[in-house]
């Protein structure tokens, strides 16, 4: 579940009559998510008709100091307009509100479903609809650097400790260390940088038929290397979950999308198999480190570092072929 926090009608209809969004009809905890506490809000809206909206209680990993970027960006590409949800404020005007102590924020409900087995279709328009939020975010004032950068997993790497990655698989040893030095030594400096989602899985996309409606979870955001996040969502999309077997007509159709609206520089076709080397090194790590460290009984599913290893192994091994569409 995800809602730790249980909240009365009574709080619920308080707070939300902070809001220009009618009288509360019903609020229901969503499920999906393991770091904040969500509901499915339905108002009377302003117009009578009914509204939809997702309530967010920040419980833990979101530094405060930073939820006025993250919910500002979402305001600032929405009227771009980007399929993201708008920030709701509150009749004073403000983002976010404080209830009994932990932040609370109001967000626009778009519609869509996230899809588990996507063709090429879909991943053409994830491509488009990702360069247009690097696009839109140009003008975009907000700061904030990516705290999962290449430093970052080596440290994780490192707190998972030899023994801790030889429990996982005895390989992940000798392929951290060696991808972490190829990594490195390899890493682009000087690439165009961008406002970036930094995790744009298929969880965090919502599509109705062909068409991306919405791109949400917006809490990894940061400024860092633009095609590096390309190289994320390729390895997000392109693979089957396990990280077994990689999709050619997938990842031809997702540079391609993203090309049709951001055509990427030579320097940045050059550097996209290092930069999905990254990519896949950043999920192994991170998982990695939560296989290890999560509590036996915490309300959070551990996720496989292997399925991002093998895709490690395949980026490593693939150099360009794994970008067919920039042969």
């Amino acid at each position: 579940m995800a809602v730790y926090t249980q909240l009365g009608s009574n709080q619920l209809t308080d707070l939300i009559a902070q809001y220009e969004v009618g009288q509360l009809i019903s609020a229901k905890g969503i499920a999906e998510g393991v770091s904040n506490s969500n509901w499915l809000i339905e108002t009377t809206g302003t117009d009578g008709k009914g509204a939809r909206f997702i309530l967010t209680m920040y419980e833990r990993r979101i530094d405060l100091s930073e939820l006025p970027f993250f919910l500002s960006l979402l305001d600032h590409l929405a009227v771009r307009p980007c399929p993201v949800p708008r920030t709701i404020h509150d009749r004073n005007g403000a983002a976010f509100r404080f209830l009994d102590g932990k932040a609370v924020a109001l967000i626009e409900f778009l519609p869509g479903v996230s899809i588990d087995d996507p063709g090429p279709e879909h991943v053409r328009a994830v491509g488009e609809a990702l360069a247009g939020i690097h696009l839109a975010s140009a003008d975009f004032e907000g700061e904030r650097e990516n705290g999962l950068g290449p430093a970052a997993w080596r440290t994780l790497i490192g707190d998972c400790g030899k023994e801790g990655l030889a429990q996982i698989d005895p390989a992940l040893v000798s392929l951290t260390e060696q991808a972490l030095d190829a990594i490195d030594a390899r890493w682009p400096v000087g690439l165009p940088r961008s406002i970036i989602h930094a995790d744009l899985f298929p969880d965090n996309v919502l599509l109705l038929d062909n068409r991306v409606s919405g791109l949400i979870d917006f809490y990894f955001a940061c400024r860092d290397t633009t095609a590096y996040d390309l190289a994320v969502t390729h390895a997000a999309w392109c693979f089957d979950p396990d990280g077994r077997n990689f999709r050619h007509d997938l990842a031809a159709a997702l540079v391609e999308g993203y090309q049709e609206v951001r055509p990427l520089s030579q320097e940045e076709r050059e550097a996209m198999p290092v930069l999905a080397e990254g990519a896949a090194m950043r999920f192994l790590a991170t998982r990695a480190y939560d296989w290890l460290h999560t509590p036996a009984d915490a309300l959070v599913t551990r996720k496989d570092p292997m399925a991002f290893a093998r895709r490690l192994q395949f980026y490593s091994e693939a150099g360009h072929a794994a970008f067919p569409s920039l042969a």
